[in-house]
């Protein structure tokens, strides 16, 4: 789980962002802010989660390759059988879709994994989400090739060495599902560090959004204790990260039971990695008389 530390910074920067002359109300900003913030871990779970699914996807080629050549006799039986047109359609559907997958994972594996240029985590992203959703489409039309086999008995022992081949390569997407999806399966020990990634960006949004928007609407009672303490206070007069800092003290002062020595001993440690050379004893002077009344 996020710590408060990191919790707080990110609060801070979102504060930050949103406060600024001219900025973006805050509802519209929360998704390109939380890109931002989190591009590297976002780009570390896409690299991860490729290089399992490379994992996984080991001896794919071998199983496509005996699936293409039984599909040969078997489309030789289903076009002597007038009815079996849909199912002969639905057996080229899926030569198609096979050539389609590995045409999506080799895009994978030739992109670039890392670089400083946030279009390289997009484009990467992008071909993430391409290859799933491929695999999932090919996944839902082999189970309907097998149940439409299903209905032609007759046809049983022809059909059964490609049937066999299209379970063989199911197998591989359903472990590959548990790889786009890793939350669902607990029980995967081998899938524990992208579930805990994946967690960890997602908590990281959920904690400080909450935070956020707790100091949002208690924002006119904190700027109003402000204006109390600060002669002549505006919020417009002070450094946009010393403000942002001093709402988030604030809050914390008035509406939650954390100590104050620790509220303002944080507030300081924010104060000197974000703000001025001056804004640790600007910060640990106002919130120290809020604290006190």
């Amino acid at each position: 789980m996020p710590s408060r530390r990191q919790i707080r910074e990110s609060a801070i920067q979102f504060l930050y962002c949103s406060d600024l002359e001219g900025g973006a109300d805050p509802a519209a900003l929360r998704d390109p802010f939380w890109d931002f913030l989190t591009e590297t871990d976002r780009r570390n779970l896409q690299v991860a989660t490729f290089r399992t699914v490379h994992h996984l996807a080991h001896g794919r080629e071998e199983r496509l390759s005996d699936f293409v050549e039984r599909s040969r006799p078997a489309l030789a039986h289903l076009t002597a059988l007038p009815q079996a047109e849909s199912l002969k359609a639905a057996l080229t559907r899926l030569l198609a879709l096979e050539a389609s997958w590995s045409l999506a994972f080799s895009k994978l594996g030739k992109l670039p994994k890392i670089g400083e240029d946030s279009s390289v985590a997009d484009e990467f992203a992008h071909a993430l989400e391409n290859f799933f959703k491929t695999d999932s489409d090919l996944a839902f039309h082999r189970e309907q090739f097998l149940r439409g086999a299903v209905d032609f008995p007759s046809l049983k022992p022809q059909l059964e060495p490609v049937t066999a081949s299209v379970r063989r390569l199911q197998r591989i997407s359903d472990r590959l599902r548990m790889v786009e999806q890793p939350e669902n399966f607990p029980e995967q020990a081998d899938l524990t560090k992208l579930r805990e990634s994946k967690s960890e960006i997602a908590a990281l949004r959920a904690r400080t959004d909450k935070l956020v928007d707790a100091i949002l609407a208690a924002k006119e009672e904190i700027d109003a204790k402000l204006a109390t303490i600060v002669e002549n206070f505006s919020p417009a007069r002070i450094d946009p990260v010393d403000r942002a800092i001093l709402r988030l003290g604030t809050y914390e002062l008035i509406r939650t039971e954390t100590p104050p020595n620790a509220v303002i001993n944080e507030a300081i440690e924010l104060a000197k990695r974000f703000g001025t050379n001056d804004s640790g004893r600007f910060v640990n002077g106002i919130l120290d008389k809020v604290a006190k009344g």
